[in-house]
C-alpha cells in the first residue's frame, strides 16, 4: 500500500490539464538534489480507491487529471489506481511522475494518459531545461505514446 503525504493542484506538471497532484511517499530513487526529499520516508495516509474518489468529489469538475508524483516503491499498485480512475472515473486523464529511468515491465503503459521517467540529475535539470534527462510522454493513437517535453521548454 503506497502513502501520500498531501494534495494540490497544479498547471504546470500535466500540459493542457488542471491536475490533482497527489505526493505519494516512501521514494526509493533519492535523487540527489531532490527537491522532495521529504517524500524519501514512508510517511502519509493510505492511497487507496475510497481515497481518490473522496478527493475526486473534494474537487468535482475543477479537475481534469489525477497525477501520482512517485510512488515508484509499489508501481504495480500505481498502474491498479491508474486503471481504477479509469474505469470509475472516466472524465479525468492519469499522468504518473516516476523517477525511473524505464517504466517498469511490471507497468501497463496504456492504462496511462501521461508518464513521465527519469531521475533528477542536478546537472541536466528539470522538464523545463532542454539538457535536461526527464521525458514526459503523452498517449497518442492507440496505445502509442509521444515525447512532449518539448512542451515545457521556453
Amino acid at each position: 500500500m503506497l502513502n501520500y503525504v498531501n494534495t494540490g493542484i497544479v498547471f504546470q506538471e500535466v500540459p493542457d490539464e488542471v491536475a490533482l497532484a497527489i505526493n505519494i511517499s516512501n521514494c526509493p530513487c533519492r535523487c540527489p538534489g531532490c527537491h522532495s526529499k521529504f517524500l524519501w520516508e514512508n510517511i502519509g495516509n493510505p492511497l487507496t480507491p475510497v481515497t481518490l474518489d473522496s478527493l475526486v468529489r473534494q474537487y468535482d469538475g475543477s479537475i481534469t487529471c489525477i497525477a501520482f508524483m512517485g510512488g515508484d516503491a509499489e508501481p504495480t499498485y500505481v498502474n491498479t489506481l491508474a486503471q481504477y480512475i479509469h474505469h470509475e472515473h472516466p472524465e479525468l486523464k492519469v499522468a504518473w511522475y516516476s523517477g525511473r529511468q524505464r517504466v517498469p515491465s511490471v507497468v501497463r503503459m496504456s492504462d496511462f494518459d501521461y508518464i513521465k521517467v527519469g531521475p533528477y540529475i542536478k546537472h541536466l535539470g528539470c522538464l523545463k531545461d532542454r539538457t535536461t534527462n526527464q521525458r514526459l510522454y503523452k498517449k497518442a493513437a492507440g496505445d502509442n505514446f509521444t515525447d512532449v517535453t518539448p512542451m515545457f521548454w521556453k
